[in-house]
């Protein structure tokens, strides 16, 4: 149960086992940033600096236009002249221009500095202006210019090579892409085919595929009734490739009575075509079938086509027509994945149980309408709402802060599951939570969350109707045994019937007796297995005091067995929470099946000890032992172990073992069995201790 007192679920101090688990992918992910940035900084000053050179480069061989006439300009001193155009300090301030504008660019990108650095070269250029006037020198106005503009050229075109690799990465190293290249398209176009071949009466189907301009066969498959014009093959070829031209032209179905041709269409572009010849005449009912089957064959030699056609270098990629070409191609590759992944989706509705898809920013994705149905939503109003806003529909005592169980679904990757019990709708749901990962990926990333309910209303209703019935049935059943016990008693204690009537008179109270223990064990095992029995009476209990106690009940058993049953002690045995009645008749059938199952003249030891978390009760025997492959049986209900040369016990219930497995369980602790076939068994159960 959630309570509001824990707090807000995103105070990291309730949990601090979690508060630095995000903090090595943070780091990891703050390195890769860092180290492509001072990449992408020392490429935009290389680039600013090649810039300045070629504008130095073409200002010293005099190929850069004068700004102002020569003689428009005031004479200058031959000391000033050279101190302004020394060839160092040239190039010194046209490098530092350069790598300033290419910088700046880098860093907030043309649209955001674009006029600043428009300014800058105004600027400059108005300097340059103001000395050619005061000093009669024009100072570098047009390496300026030309070493802004081409830096801005340059730098710009830099940053858009650096995103295009990151596009073409994407798109062609993508584990989505690697995942499609595995697909055999032959193997989905032949299976497309033989669905095909069981809706309409097919004599041959033909798949083509347009490949530069030419139309290649990828798949066929014939039909198991051949036509008569079989035996024209050059002409019916001829004439289905005419047909398949025109189809793949207009980009409609095209056929005659018996011939048709589809085109394969993706995103209004022709894959290929699909030419079939029916044994019957063709019906205008089967175009959609064929149109919808056609798109799947289309997205499937694209599919095709894209994988086996190689991606080159990536160097100069931004430049070429046929990489982009290919760029258009994944992305059409994509948009089929796309769509068959709505097709997945839309089996949501298909299905019983609730179910919910949600972003790991709390946007819902998908949900089925049962789900709505089970949050009494509409279509409409689901659209308005998150995650949270969703699962604030299924609150309730036990589900009271659905923030907590999301938030430890996000840390541990354990799915939450519980049930929850609307008493006014008179209805109980299964909630779960799992996260949901990204199987392409080496650390399977989470990429959402699934939310599935499941109406468990039926199934309670039918389950306490079983158990109440087989409740009702035992109890009937003791009226009638009662009597027949009493009355057989009786008759054996009557000295006056014959010798042979008293020893079936004795089956007879043998028997009823036995069917009585059967039906109390059973009906003990049954409450046990109730979904919604009540928690059993636990109080501070010492199994060694149990077991002392049902060791002195049991010698009278054991003597008469020829059996030497003896406790073997153990020092400060703490305590367990338990109910005093079960775990004694838990240990009750465990000795008892020791006894009953040992040869006269052997010993059954029963032992407490303390292990950790736990105390453990043994009993152990010097018995027949128990076969290894019916160790994993003797604790379901009704089951007898059968042994070779050995009579079937008739005594035996079958009950004993599963009543203990049930009990102990309950108890919140494990059952145990070591058992080596002629050399005996150790039955054992442990319970956690206070």
């Amino acid at each position: 149960m959630y309570n509001p007192s824990h707090g807000s679920p995103l105070s990291r101090e309730f949990y601090p086992e979690f508060a630095g688990a995000d903090l090595k992918p943070v780091f990891t992910s703050k390195r890769l940033i860092r180290s492509k940035t001072v990449t992408s900084y020392v490429s935009a000053a290389a680039l600013a600096l090649f810039a300045s050179l070629v504008a130095y480069a073409c200002w010293r061989l005099g190929t850069l236009p004068d700004l102002f006439p020569r003689f428009a300009l005031q004479p200058a001193t031959g000391a000033t002249f050279a101190v302004l155009t020394a060839a160092p300090i040239a190039a010194a301030v046209l490098a530092a221009y350069s790598i300033s504008i290419g910088l700046s660019l880098n860093r907030f990108g043309l649209r955001r500095v674009g006029s600043y650095v428009l300014l800058g070269i105004a600027l400059a250029c108005s300097l340059s202006l103001v000395a050619a006037h005061f000093l009669g020198v024009e100072l570098l106005a047009v390496p300026l210019l030309l070493s802004g503009g081409l830096t801005i050229l340059l730098v710009q075109v830099g940053r858009l090579w650096r995103v295009d690799r990151s596009l073409t990465r994407t798109l062609f190293i993508s584990p989505n892409g690697a995942a499609q290249q595995s697909a055999d398209a032959n193997t989905r176009l032949m299976s497309g085919l033989k669905l095909l071949n069981t809706m309409l009466p097919l004599n041959e189907a033909i798949v083509f595929q347009c490949i530069d301009g030419s139309f290649e066969a990828v798949a066929r498959l014939k039909g198991s009734a051949q036509s008569a014009s079989d035996t024209k093959r050059n002409s019916v070829w001829r004439e289905g490739l005419r047909l398949c031209e025109q189809a793949v032209a207009t980009g409609q179905l095209i056929g005659g009575p018996s011939t048709v041709a589809v085109p394969l269409l993706h995103e209004r572009e022709a894959a290929g075509a699909l030419l079939i010849r029916l044994v019957s005449e063709f019906s205008a009912d089967d175009k959609p079938l064929l149109e919808a089957i056609g798109s799947q064959f289309a997205r499937n030699l694209k599919r095709e086509s894209f994988s086996h056609n190689p991606a080159r270098s990536q160097s100069l990629a931004y430049f070429s027509q046929s990489a982009n070409q290919r760029k258009l191609d994944a992305l059409n590759v994509l948009k089929a994945v796309t769509v068959e992944q709505r097709c997945e989706a839309s089996t949501l509705g298909h299905i019983e149980d609730g179910v919910a898809i949600a972003y790991l920013d709390g946007t819902l994705a998908l949900i089925n309408p049962i789900l709505l149905n089970f949050a009494g939503l509409t279509s409409e109003k689901a659209r308005t709402l998150d995650l949270f806003g969703l699962l604030d529909h299924f609150r309730t005592d036990v589900f009271d802060e659905p923030q907590i169980a999301v938030r430890r679904v996000l840390q541990t990757g354990i799915e939450y599951e519980g049930e929850i019990k609307f008493d006014q709708k008179n209805q109980i749901l299964n909630l779960r939570l799992s996260l949901l990962r990204d199987p392409y990926t080496e650390a399977n990333d989470p990429i959402g969350i699934a939310v599935c309910v499941r109406d468990l209303t039926r199934t309670k209703e039918y389950e306490k109707l079983k158990s109440d019935m087989i409740s009702l049935m035992s109890h009937e059943l003791r009226t009638p045994l009662t009597s027949i016990n009493g009355f057989a008693e009786l008759l054996t204690a009557d000295d006056t019937i014959p010798a042979s009537a008293r020893e079936f008179v004795t089956i007879i109270a043998n028997e009823s007796q036995r069917m009585s223990r059967m039906i109390n064990t059973f009906l003990a095992v049954t409450q046990l297995e109730r979904k919604d029995k009540q928690e059993v009476l636990k109080i501070p209990l010492r199994l060694d005091e149990v077991v002392r106690e049902t060791i002195s009940a049991m010698q009278p058993f054991a003597k008469k067995k020829r059996i030497r049953l003896i406790e073997q002690p153990a020092s400060r045995i703490p305590p367990v929470a338990a109910d005093k009645s079960l775990i004694t008749q838990a240990v009750k059938n465990l000795v008892n099946n020791a006894i009953r199952y040992s040869p006269e003249r052997t010993t059954v030891t029963v032992s407490t000890a303390l292990e950790a978390e736990a105390v453990r009760v043994c009993v152990e025997d010097r018995g027949y032992g128990i076969p290894a492959e019916a160790k994993e049986r003797v604790w379901d209900k009704f089951y007898r172990v059968v042994r070779e040369g050995q009579e079937k016990d008739e005594e035996s219930t079958g009950l004993g073992l599963s009543f203990v497995r049930e009990v102990v369980e309950q108890h919140g602790g494990e059952v145990a069995l070591h058992s080596e076939e002629g050399r005996g068994s150790k039955f054992s159960f442990t319970l956690p201790r206070l």
